[in-house]
């Protein structure tokens, strides 16, 4: 009997708190809680959507995964291995499997230069599994691999990144991560930035890259529309911690929670039908990370909160979900009807 796949990557209770300085001439000392006992499991090629408002923690997250930020507490394990406490040396051996896509494509890039050199430098940088260093043959064709992976013009070696447009700096950034050949991808609001029109080319070519090069992706984004499209499940953050998780049909076509209810009402649709939802308005704002509220975080803004949220923190448990896709779980005491 076969055993089940491995995550490819997995935190267990990950926290990340900062100090930060409040009150008069900022001498008090209070905890910022930007994650919060968040535990989640990526398997090999998929792709898990991160989504949820502003400051909720999904880039903070998406850095401690990859250890480009040190957690407070809980564990990270790649491919099977503790990550949480190991030295940069040690690190250094795995950064070619786990890269990052970053959202401001531009601040991403030295603009001093050529693309030729930004593309070269993972390699020069990193060793091959073997040990031995990339010769420039090697870097040569690597080079024109990845001008063909993304798209880009063989004449891009010789410019510099101010000379492209937004939608080609992100492709020049994507082929810079794809240089080493990883395993795991992380894209940090990768198409937030850019017109619609190349955010649809630029979702369409991580989807081509996934199922030509077999990558595992986590893909950070605010927009729900986004991640419908590209993700095979999606996991929900509110206030530093993920309050619903599962398949992307599953939670985008039966919400169980209901800040997740309002985030689906909020796409805007071309045409409204008879069988559109019903829209969701939240009301008040997101209170502080500073001082989260006690009980569910969404409580204050919740419109079907009872005395119970106010005092009880709901643990992320499985719901009914349909046989055969990924567990559908949510943090709330009292989840939709029909989920």
């Amino acid at each position: 009997m076969m055993s089940a796949p491995a995550p490819i990557i997995e935190a267990r209770n990950l926290g990340k708190h900062y100090r930060v300085g409040g009150g008069l001439f900022g001498r008090a000392r209070l905890t910022l809680r930007a994650l919060d006992d968040v535990s989640l499991a990526v398997m090999p090629g998929e792709t898990l959507g991160i989504v949820g408002e502003s400051g909720c923690g999904k880039s903070t997250l998406g850095r401690c995964l990859l250890r480009l930020a040190d957690s407070s507490s809980g564990r990270v394990l790649f491919e099977g291995q503790d990550i949480t406490a190991r030295s940069q040396r040690a690190l250094r051996r795995l950064r070619p499997r786990m890269q990052m896509v970053f959202q401001d494509s531009y601040a991403s890039l030295n603009p001093r230069r050529r693309i030729d050199d930004l593309l070269a430098e993972p390699m020069r940088v990193h060793r091959r599994p073997d040990g031995a260093p990339h010769d420039r043959a090697f870097i040569a064709r690597r080079l024109r691999d990845l001008l063909d992976l993304t798209g880009l013009p063989a004449s891009a070696l010789d410019r510099y990144p101010h000379e492209f447009s937004g939608g080609q700096r992100q492709r020049i950034n994507i082929a810079r991560a794809l240089a080493l050949q990883p395993s795991l991808i992380v894209a940090d609001e990768p198409v937030s930035a850019l017109d619609v029109s190349i955010q649809a080319q630029i979702i369409n070519l991580f989807t081509d890259l996934r199922e030509t090069l077999g990558l595992t992706y986590i893909f950070i984004a605010h927009d729900l529309s986004v991640v419908r499209h590209i993700a095979s499940s999606v996991a929900v953050m509110y206030l530093g911690a993920i309050v619903e998780r599962g398949a992307t049909d599953s939670v985008l076509h039966a919400p169980a929670h209901p800040y997740t209810a309002a985030l689906i009402t909020a796409i805007p649709e071309p045409v409204v039908s008879a069988h559109a939802r019903a829209r969701v308005i939240l009301k008040g704002d997101v209170p502080s990370p500073l001082s989260p509220p006690p009980g569910c975080r969404f409580h204050t803004r919740c419109p079907q909160a009872q005395s119970r949220c106010r005092s009880e923190i709901p643990p992320l448990r499985p719901i009914l979900s349909t046989p055969g896709a990924s567990e559908h779980a949510v943090a709330c005491h009292f989840p939709l009807a029909g989920s």
